[in-house]
């Protein structure tokens, strides 16, 4: 009998989620910052490792220090300080369609 590995597909901080997509195989994390002064949100691609230690950690920073060692695929900030309007930057058009997907598919 084959044995099924069952395993959790998303974790949560303050500030941050990271996803595991079972049917890519693949793993993601988006850190948003949202105040009074604007909202910045950063995705991620992260690796397996990456994802197994997020959690681990006793403070939240780390684990946001952690998912920043990864590929960063978009960025978005639209701050008072940062920038006049809202800014979008994607780097990886691909890991950014497949972490959206993954997520619409989640929801339904």
């Amino acid at each position: 009998m084959e044995k099924v590995i069952d395993m959790k597909t998303e974790k949560h901080g303050s500030n941050w989620t990271a996803y595991y997509d079972p049917d890519t195989n693949r793993y993601f994390a988006e850190i948003i910052y949202t105040s009074r002064e604007g909202r910045e949100q950063y995705d991620y691609e992260i690796t397996k490792e990456i994802y197994s230690r997020l959690g681990t950690f006793g403070d939240d920073t780390d684990n946001e220090r952690l998912i920043k060692t990864a590929n960063l695929t978009y960025s978005f900030e639209n701050t008072m300080y940062g920038t006049l309007g809202p800014e979008r930057t994607v780097w990886d058009e691909e890991a950014h369609d497949a972490m959206y997907n993954y997520n619409k598919k989640k929801k339904k």
